[in-house]
C-alpha cells in the first residue's frame, strides 16, 4: 500500500506503480466477489476502480481512525458499485479483503450489495440514486459548524444525472459556497438499459454549468490526470469542481468492455475463466475454493463498531402558556427551539435548521435571527433539503427540517427512510398537518403521515394536543437521541384545561414517550384523541359528562409507542373510541387497536377521523365538514354508547 496526498504538484513515480499494480489487484476482488456471490454490478466498479483508488489514497483520510474529527469525506453516490469500493478499502486497509471478497451479498456481515455506513472508510449508504450530493453537503456544513472546513468528494453514475435532486442540491452548493465539495462523473455512457444518451438524452456538462459549476472533463483510466484535477479542485476557493472522468464499462476484461449486460450482471462459470485467462496473473490466485469455504463457515465480521454521537443539548426552562393564551401549536415549537439554542450555546449551539421557503409559517424566524449561519434557506427543493438535513445530523449537530407536512413527510418519505438506514438524528418539524390545513384544500391535506413514518423504524413519532404539550416534546425530542418527527396543525388552538380549569400540560407536566394523558376520568367509555382535534374532543366530552354520561378523555401523543400499562387501564373501559385529524385506517384508531390487540384486548372501538379527502375551506368549516368538530364527536359518541347500554 501507497499512501499519498494532495500536496504535490503531480504524483510520484512509486505511487504511479503501486497504483497500476493496485488496480490489478482490484480488479481481481471485484470479480470474484461478484462471481462467488453469483450477482452484483463488476461493470460500473470497474469503470470507476481508477478514480476510487486515487481518492481513499490521497484524500484526508485514515485506516487506521476512519472516523476521525475534520476528515475529507468520499461519498459515493452510486452505491451500486460497492465492490468497487470495498476492493479498494480493502487494498488500502479500511477492510479486510478476504473478508469482504467471501462475504459480498450474504447476510453475515455488512458487506452488502450497495455500500454501508458501517463500513470503515464509507461515509453514507447509498444506493438510491440521486442523494449523495445532497449528504456531501449536509456533512461539509456540519464541519463548518464545528468551525472545520474539509473537502467532500462525490463519485456519481452518468445515468444517476437524470435524477432531479442532483440539480437541487448543486444550486445549494453553489449558494453557501460549499467549494470544498467536487462531483466527479464517472461517464461510461452505459446504464441498465444501455446508451444513457439513448435511455433519456441530457447534456450532462451544461446543466452543471448552468448552476454555476466548474467543469473540466479528463481520462477517467488516467491516474496523473485524476490526481491532477482532483488536487485542482481542491484548490479553488470560487467554484465548486464537477469532473467528468470520461471511461469504460468493464475496463480491463476486452469481453466485458462498454456493455452495458454487465453493469449488474456477474461473469458466469465460462466468463470467469477466460477473464482469469486474459488478465495474465497467476492462476492460484485466483482459486475460488478458500474463499467459497470461508464464505460457508460464516465467520465473524471484524468489521468494528460505527461510533455513536451523544446528544449534549439542554432544555431550557418549559413555558406554560396560561388559559386565557390561544396560540398555534407551530409558535410553541419555534419558541422552544430557540430556546434550546439559547440554553445550550447562546453563541454556537450545535444546532441546524432547514427550511423550504416557509420560514413564517413554520416559524423559524427567532432562530434565524440569532443563528443566520445555522439556518439554511433551501428553496423549493424538498428532496435535496431532506437529504442534507438527515446527513448533518449525523455529524453532532442536532438538525431540525422544518416544512408543510405533505411535502415534509409525504414528499420526501424515501430520503427519511434512508436517512434512518443512515442513522441520522434528524428532527422533522411539520406544521399544517391534517385537515387543519384548511383552505389549501386536498393537495395539502396530510392525513397519513403517522402510516407512513410507522414504516421507518428509527423514527418516533410525536402529536402534541395544545401549545403547551408542543413546547415540552419540542425540548424532549430535540435533546434525546433518534430520529423524530413532531406533527402540528395550523390553526390557533385553545389551551387544554384539566377540571380544575388550569392547564393540564402546565407547570407540573413531565413529558415521557409513550405515555397516556388521562385528561378526564371516567368509568362509561374512553375518547382518545390525537393532536389538534383534542380540544374538539374535549369540549364533546364535557358537554356528554354534564348529560350523565361518566365518559373520560386520553390523549396519545406517540401513536407508535404506547405504554403497556395505560393500554391495560383504556381495555378495562366498556367501549373506546379515537379521534383524529388523520386518516382512520392508518393513524391512531389503527395503532391503538393494534397495540391493545397484540397485548390481548379487544373491545368496541369507534373510529372518528378522515374518510376521505376533504373541500377547502376554513379549517373549522371543514372539521364540520368530515365530523371532527365538537358537536359530531359528542353525537358519534353518545349513539356508540346507547348501542352498548
Amino acid at each position: 500500500m501507497v499512501r499519498h496526498t494532495f500536496e504535490p504538484i503531480s504524483p510520484s513515480t512509486e505511487y504511479l506503480s503501486w497504483h497500476q499494480d493496485a488496480i490489478s489487484r482490484c480488479r481481481r476482488a471485484i470479480i470474484q466477489m461478484t462471481s462467488l456471490a453469483g450477482s452484483g454490478h463488476p461493470g460500473g466498479s470497474l469503470s470507476s476502480l481508477d478514480v476510487y483508488l486515487a481518492l481513499w489514497s490521497c484524500a484526508n483520510v485514515d485506516p487506521e481512525s476512519p472516523w476521525m474529527e475534520g476528515r475529507d469525506r468520499i461519498v459515493v453516490s452510486h452505491g451500486h458499485t460497492s465492490p468497487g469500493v470495498y476492493s479498494v478499502l480493502a487494498e488500502l486497509g479500511f477492510v479486510n479483503n478476504e473478508e469482504a471478497v467471501s462475504s459480498f451479498r450474504s447476510t453475515q456481515n455488512l458487506f452488502e450489495g450497495h455500500i454501508e455506513r458501517e463500513i470503515p472508510g464509507v461515509e453514507w449508504t447509498t444506493g438510491n440514486l440521486g442523494q449523495g450530493l445532497s449528504a456531501a453537503c449536509g456533512m461539509v456544513l456540519g464541519d463548518r459548524i464545528h468551525g472545520r472546513e474539509i473537502q467532500a468528494f462525490v463519485p456519481m453514475g452518468d445515468g444517476e444525472q437524470q435524477k432531479g435532486q442532483i440539480s437541487e442540491a448543486r444550486r445549494f452548493a453553489v449558494k453557501y459556497e460549499l467549494h470544498g465539495v467536487t462531483a466527479i462523473i464517472d461517464r461510461n455512457r452505459l446504464q441498465i438499459g444501455g446508451d444513457t444518451d439513448e435511455i433519456m438524452p441530457q447534456d450532462i456538462r451544461a446543466g452543471w454549468e448552468s448552476d454555476g459549476w466548474h467543469v473540466v472533463e479528463i481520462d477517467g483510466h488516467d491516474a496523473t490526470a485524476i490526481y491532477t484535477t482532483l488536487k485542482a479542485a481542491g484548490e479553488d476557493k470560487t467554484k465548486p469542481w464537477c469532473i467528468i472522468a470520461n471511461t469504460v464499462m468493464g475496463k480491463g476484461i476486452s469481453f466485458m468492455e462498454n456493455k452495458a449486460h454487465f453493469h449488474g450482471v456477474a461473469l458466469n462459470a465460462e466468463e470467469l475463466a477466460a477473464a482469469v485467462e486474459e488478465l495474465g496473473e497467476d492462476p492460484s490466485l485466483w482459486d475460488m475454493a478458500p474463499l467459497e469455504d470461508r464464505r460457508s463457515r460464516r465467520l465473524e465480521s471484524t468489521v468494528p463498531t460505527l461510533p455513536v454521537v451523544e446528544n449534549s443539548l439542554k432544555p431550557g426552562t418549559a413555558v406554560t402558556y396560561s388559559a386565557e393564551t390561544k396560540t398555534d401549536c407551530r409558535s410553541a415549537f419555534g419558541r422552544a427551539l430557540h430556546e434550546v439554542a439559547q440554553a445550550t450555546d447562546a453563541v454556537s449551539p450545535p444546532i441546524a435548521a432547514f427550511d423550504c421557503d416557509l420560514e413564517g409559517s413554520v416559524k423559524l424566524g427567532a432562530f434565524h435571527k440569532d443563528y443566520p449561519n445555522h439556518f439554511f434557506q433551501a428553496g423549493i427543493q424538498e428532496h435535496h433539503t431532506a437529504t442534507c438535513a438527515g446527513a448533518l445530523s449525523t455529524c453532532g449537530v442536532t438538525t431540525v427540517f422544518a416544512d408543510f407536512g405533505v411535502f415534509g413527510v409525504c414528499e420526501t418519505y424515501n430520503q427519511h427512510r434512508l436517512s434512518d438506514i443512515n442513522h441520522a438524528e434528524l428532527k422533522i418539524a411539520c406544521t399544517h398537518i391534517g385537515l387543519d390545513v384548511g383552505e389549501d384544500g386536498k393537495t395539502h391535506q396530510c392525513i397519513d403521515y403517522v402510516g407512513l413514518l410507522r414504516n421507518i423504524f428509527g423514527m418516533r413519532i410525536f402529536v402534541p394536543a395544545d401549545p403547551n404539550q408542543t413546547d415540552r416534546i419540542v425540548r424532549y425530542a430535540m435533546t434525546t437521541r433518534g430520529m423524530a418527527f413532531m406533527g402540528m396543525g395550523r390553526s390557533k388552538l385553545k389551551t387544554i384545561l384539566d377540571e380544575n380549569g388550569q392547564p393540564f400540560f402546565g407547570a407540573d407536566y413531565q413529558f415521557e414517550r409513550g405515555q397516556v394523558d388521562f385528561i378526564r376520568k371516567g368509568q362509561s367509555g374512553l375518547v382518545v384523541a390525537m393532536g389538534t382535534p383534542t380540544g374538539q374532543a374535549l369540549e364533546a366530552v364535557d358537554s356528554l359528562r354534564q348529560e350523565g354520561l361518566d365518559i373520560g378523555l386520553a390523549h396519545i401523543a406517540t401513536p407508535d409507542f404506547i405504554d403497556p400499562a395505560a393500554l391495560a387501564e383504556i381495555a378495562r373501559q366498556p367501549f373506546l373510541a379515537t379521534v383524529e385529524d388523520h386518516s382512520v385506517n392508518t393513524g391512531l384508531g389503527a395503532c391503538l387497536a393494534g397495540a391493545l390487540f397484540s397485548t390481548g384486548h379487544a373491545m368496541p372501538h369507534l373510529r372518528i377521523g378522515v374518510e376521505n379527502y376533504a373541500p377547502s375551506g376554513p379549517s373549522t368549516e371543514v372539521y364540520k365538514h368530515c365530523g371532527l368538530d365538537a358537536d359530531s364527536i359528542r353525537e358519534k359518541v353518545q349513539a356508540f354508547a346507547l348501542e352498548r347500554q
